[in-house]
């Protein structure tokens, strides 16, 4: 029969329905052209020698099924090609030092211009039954032409049936060997048109520019209280209450610090018909607000009631501020989960820039400027006439205000907004046996105690050295000032800061910032034992600026550092949870010391009162006739009032400090640096949870 078809095939349907039978060793051999061209198609390198070897290999593989069309010398022209294939493969396998194994499979098809299953016999005469059966007979037995050196793919799980190549073994030991291998890593993405370009703000769909800004203002929330709980009201209660009672305060920020522990609940426990994320957040923010708004009513006197009898009150002043935090905390779990819905796939970069924006605006504005306005001194100087014992504005009314306007915010979000819905169900159980799974790894485990103690060694300098300021005389506008220029130095150095951590290897960048930390906290107590005995002069105060902004520097080179290092380590298929167990346990770091370095202070300090001499003219309390200790600040404010003087005989701070840099010194150098640069070499699949 004649066929102008030139295609190659197992068998083809013919008139008269006569099925003509290709030879079996041609369907063999077309069965591997294909298989090579498969792997042609996996081979995704950049580089220039794996484009040359594609190339090639297709070449091959074309040439391979032209040949096997041919009438005669078929198996030598098969045989011919496969040594060329193997030829090409091994020089290939001996000079690419990356593997295709972290390449998926692609699926392929084959290559012949035809698909399988059709094709017809070459040639001018007819195809016969018998005739393609003699043809069978010479052609289709088995040879060490067809069957010798088997093709093997560098893939992840090969065949049992591919026999042993030492080439392939010794490249998947040397792979496996190296100190960045992960079976994790995503395949790489093709760019497709228009994908991957960064955008500008007003080049998002109007959609997302809505959703962003009401993410800037959800953070923007969490960080009024935060600002306050974590910066401004400590330095307000430093007038009523010791270094110890201030250090009980500190309590109230742990919330933020182990918000991991209850973040599985507000994943997995929501109603369908508010919404997931609005289930939590109407109304934590409701009681957030309804919160700040009492607060309002009575936070000045209870931070005066917090100093007196021996500081009793300080516990239910820190119980209120306690649970204020703990709601920002679970509005913050719900709000980043929502932010990754809100904002589209290809600009979810946008959502943590949202919370950094909101966030260190929301805190910005409740530390900084807050305490600038709530400052006598600085309101008699830039805004008023005559002068004032008051700030412009005071503790009462900023938390007012901002209960009421947290209140407004939830009506407009539970009335114009609406949240998608789903069925999606997490499960509470699988989360916390992750992250035990992930705890359990000796790696982590060393790794979080590396967390833990690391921040010890500048801990005094960081809790107590503005106070100390504050005690030796320096304003609290100069503070504010001193806070406000550091703001965009620590904003612009963080762009180093990351550089730096891509440029080098971040544990080793995290290292190098540890030791000026370390330096940082040794020149701030420097500053403060030559505090001006004359008041705060301008040459001072610029030295205190200094201070601040080198202790702030080293203090973010170290957070991006290790935060890039976190990113890279945390095993992709639950990075959500590692993540976030990783920066916990670093927060946590930071958090936990300060209490008992705080009680350390007051422990270690000796301060007396001397009664006056001669009675003064006006007391504003009862005379002190003898002497006492007047190590707590009620008992200072009773001397003083009272006509005497209390005489420090020894300053805690100093001792305090030293402490904790020898602390850090001989953990950073004996434990820290080998521990962390040793975590550092490890292979990412020392990080990875069994299957």
């Amino acid at each position: 029969m004649a066929n102008n078809d030139s295609t190659p095939a197992f068998t083809r349907v013919v008139a008269g329905g006569v099925v003509a039978v290709a030879p079996i060793h041609q369907a063999r051999a077309r069965q591997e052209a294909a298989q090579h061209n498969r792997a042609a198609g996996r081979l995704e390198s950049g580089n220039s020698s794996t484009s040359l070897f594609r190339h090639e290999l297709q070449e091959i593989a074309l040439h391979s099924q032209a040949s096997i069309g041919g009438s005669s010398g078929t198996g030598a022209r098969v045989g011919l090609t496969r040594e060329r294939l193997l030829e090409k493969t091994n020089e290939y396998l001996s000079s690419e030092d990356e593997p295709f194994s972290s390449m998926p499979p692609k699926k392929s098809k084959s290559r012949s211009p035809n698909p399988r299953g059709r094709g017809t016999a070459r040639g001018n005469g007819s195809l016969s039954t018998s005739s393609s059966i003699s043809e069978l007979q010479a052609n289709g037995h088995s040879n060490d032409t067809m069957n010798g050196g088997q093709f093997l793919e560098r893939r992840k799980h090969p065949s049992v049936l591919d026999g042993p190549d030492e080439d392939t073994t010794d490249a998947r030991e040397r792979l496996m060997g190296r100190h960045d291998f992960t079976l994790d890593d995503a395949p790489e993405h093709s760019k497709e048109e228009g994908e991957g370009d960064s955008k500008g703000f007003f080049e998002l769909p109007k959609q997302d520019q809505r959703n962003f800004l009401l993410l800037v203002l959800l953070y923007f929330l969490q960080g009024i209280p935060m600002g306050l709980a974590g910066g401004s009201v400590p330095f307000l209660l430093k007038s009523h209450l010791s270094y110890s009672q201030i250090g009980v305060y500190s309590l109230a920020s742990y919330p933020y610090s182990l918000k991991l522990l209850w973040s599985p609940i507000v994943d997995a426990v929501w109603s369908a018909r508010v919404g997931r994320r609005k289930s939590w957040i109407l109304p934590i923010q409701t009681l957030s607000g309804f919160g700040m708004i009492w607060l309002g009513g009575r936070a000045s006197q209870m931070m005066e009631d917090a100093g007196s009898n021996g500081g009793a009150g300080v516990w239910g002043f820190t119980g209120w501020w306690f649970a204020l935090v703990f709601m920002c905390a679970t509005q913050d779990i719900a709000v980043d989960g929502w932010a990754l819905t809100l904002i589209s796939q290809s600009n979810l970069s946008y959502a943590s820039t949202a919370q950094t924006v909101g966030l260190t605006g929301g805190q910005f504005l409740s530390f900084t400027v807050f305490l600038a306005l709530n400052a006598p001194d600085f309101a008699n100087k830039w805004f008023r006439s005559t002068p004032s014992d008051v700030g412009l504005i005071t503790l009462n009314s900023y938390l007012t205000f901002w209960g009421w306007f947290y209140l407004a915010v939830t009506l407009g979000l539970a009335v114009l907004k609406k949240e998608d819905r789903t069925k999606e169900k997490d499960s509470i159980w699988e989360v916390y046996k992750t992250m035990g799974g992930i705890m359990k790894l000796k790696n982590i485990q060393t790794f979080i105690i590396i967390h833990l103690i690391a921040k010890i060694g500048f801990q005094a300098n960081e809790a107590v050295t503005n106070l100390k300021l504050l005690d030796k005389g320096f304003s609290q506008e100069d503070l504010a000032l001193t806070v406000l220029i550091d703001f965009p130095f620590e904003m612009s150095l963080g762009y180093y800061a990351g550089k730096w951590s891509e440029q080098y290897q971040p544990v080793r960048v995290w290292c190098w910032a540890f030791v000026g930390r370390l330096v940082a906290a040794v020149f701030a107590q420097t500053t403060v034992m030559f505090f001006p005995p004359t008041g705060t002069t301008t040459g001072y105060l610029l030295l205190i600026i200094v201070s601040h902004i080198f202790s702030t520097f080293m203090s973010t080179c170290m957070f991006v550092a290790i935060s890039a290092f976190h990113a890279k380590i945390s095993d992709p298929a639950i990075g959500g949870t590692y993540m976030t167990l990783l920066a916990t346990v670093s927060n946590l770091g930071g958090t936990f010391p300060r209490f008992f370095v705080l009680k350390a202070v007051d422990s270690f300090t000796k301060a007396t009162c001397i009664p006056p001499t001669n009675a003064p003219a006006e007391l504003k309390g009862s005379l002190i006739t003898q002497a006492f200790s007047c190590v707590a600040e009620a008992e200072k404010h009773r001397c003083i009032d009272g006509g005497g003087a209390c005489r420090i005989d020894r300053d805690g701070y100093y001792y305090v400090n030293v402490l904790c840099v020898i602390f850090g010194v001989v953990t950073f150098w004996g434990y820290i640096k080998p521990a962390a640069l040793k975590l550092q070499a490890l292979p990412l699949r020392a990080w990875r949870l069994a299957s």
